[in-house]
């Protein structure tokens, strides 16, 4: 596929390393020369130095034969324009654009049609994190929280703790504890490695386990692998930027939400705007100020600057203060794995949810959800069966006769509204909601022409 990315920043560059990987024909625009120059000597594309927006630069990047443009600029007139010129100078097939300015968002409808703003899909990183956050807190304990099916099936990831009941067992054991609850265990991840499960694999404290299964078994899973947390009351939010805003407008209906911001005016608006949250205008790296807030008595501190550093430092500072659960956005990657292991729990990087969205819109085959895994190394994707057994390398197989690739699980199908949890003799059908992990990535293409259709299959 050619693809141009616009934006040469953390997202699209990190985009792009994904889809030269795949064996994609990549082209990626940007202003910023030293910044081309650095992605040119690493990875296999090729690059443009330009405004994003410029006819001449889109042409000259190879828009006139691109089959989509992803525009990831750091600006939302930037990306809106270019897929503006896109589809009347060039008719480029699909044009996916960033936008995380509200004021466009709240008018999507009437925007981004083929009469305005003819974008073929926007994304909303703050969103996605928004999103993200919320399922974190919703189930306390989990590491990563993804949706399947319209929210039908969740696939998530824990760490296993000494005194969980199945910590020390076989996996094959897990159904004589939960009878009637289905889920299967689709990955494990020991130490950095990844585990293939196996009836007779035994889960050890402080593996990384990811499990799936109808949302509404969710809990009673968790309670197997580690003791149940008591659900969270009391949020803490650093930063009152586009995210950290909506995720306290997300939150404070349900929860007992404070916001700390340093500025004034920004403070003043936040206050106005939202009707449940306690917003402070302070510094959230002031000892004495979480003192005051009570921040022994948080149940999730949630730093969400645009500072790194400044998010890790207040982390790790509310963290030996008592606060029971740290999350922080990190946005460089480099860090993520650094922090992670230390007093912060939980990374985010808006990068990586961000490429899962935007995944979703170039993977082959009808795959209609994809979430990046492992800081990208491995993936969870949705995909839909489509056709016959004459003409499908899936439909009306077992399971156990699909040659899925190595390192690969299909853990669950959503058939209508029926949740069905994979055995090795389920059939798949034709229209099945497919959803797989894989550990290692690269065999994605795989995965890719296993649910493509073909006019005759032999």
């Amino acid at each position: 596929m050619k693809i141009i990315i616009l934006g040469a920043g953390q997202v699209g560059s990190s985009l792009a390393e994904n889809l030269v990987s795949e064996d994609n024909d990549i082209t990626i625009v940007d202003t910023n020369e030293a910044q081309l120059r650095s992605l040119q000597d690493r990875l296999d594309l090729r690059t443009v130095h330009g405004l994003a927006s410029h006819p001449d630069i889109l042409r000259n990047a190879g828009a006139e034969d691109a089959d989509m443009i992803i525009a990831v600029t750091d600006s939302d007139e930037t990306n809106l324009v270019a897929c503006q010129i896109a589809y009347t100078l060039f008719h480029t097939p699909t044009k996916i654009a960033r936008i995380r300015s509200m004021a466009y968002l709240k008018e999507s409808k009437k925007l981004f049609t083929q009469d305005a703003f003819p974008l073929d899909v926007s994304i909303s990183p703050e969103q996605i994190i928004t999103d993200n956050i919320y399922r974190l807190i919703k189930h306390p304990g989990s590491l990563q929280v993804l949706d399947f099916a319209d929210g039908q099936v969740q696939m998530v990831g824990v760490k296993a703790f000494y005194g969980g009941p199945l910590v020390g067992r076989e996996l094959r054991t897990l159904r004589e504890h939960i009878p009637n609850v289905d889920t299967r265990v689709a990955a494990i991840y020991r130490r950095g490695h990844a585990i293939l499960p196996e009836g007779h694999t035994v889960i050890e404290a402080d593996d990384e386990v990811f499990f799936i299964a109808a949302t509404k078994d969710i809990r009673s899973v968790m309670s197997e692998l580690r003791r149940v947390d008591s659900p969270y009351k009391r949020i803490m939010i650093i930063g009152g930027g586009n995210i950290g805003r909506r995720v306290a407008a997300s939150l404070e209906q349900d929860y007992n939400v404070k916001l700390i911001d340093h500025n004034p005016i920004r403070s003043e608006e936040i206050a106005n705007d939202l009707d449940n949250t306690l917003v402070i205008l302070g510094d959230a790296a002031d000892e004495e100020l979480l003192q005051e807030e009570g921040i022994e008595k948080v149940d999730v501190f949630c730093a969400l600057t645009n500072d790194d550093e400044a998010n890790i430092l207040s982390s790790m500072l509310a963290k030996s203060m008592g606060a029971r659960k740290v999350m922080t956005l990190i946005n460089r990657a480099a860090y993520v794995d650094l922090i992670q292991s230390g007093n912060i729990d939980i990374a985010i990087s808006p990068q990586q949810a961000t490429i899962g969205s935007l995944l979703t819109h170039i993977r082959r085959g009808d795959v209609v959800k994809v979430h990046s895994v492992r800081r990208g190394a491995a993936e969870a994707i949705e995909a839909i069966a489509h056709g016959e057994e004459s003409s499908s390398k899936v439909v009306g197989r077992r399971i156990e006769d699909i040659k899925l690739p190595p390192g690969t699980t299909i853990g669950a199908i959503v058939r209508g509204k029926e949740v069905i949890i994979a055995h090795h003799d389920t059939v798949i059908q034709s229209e099945d909601h497919v959803i797989l992990f894989l550990v290692d990535k690269k065999f994605i293409p795989v995965v890719e022409r296993l649910f493509q259709v073909g006019i005759t299959f032999i």
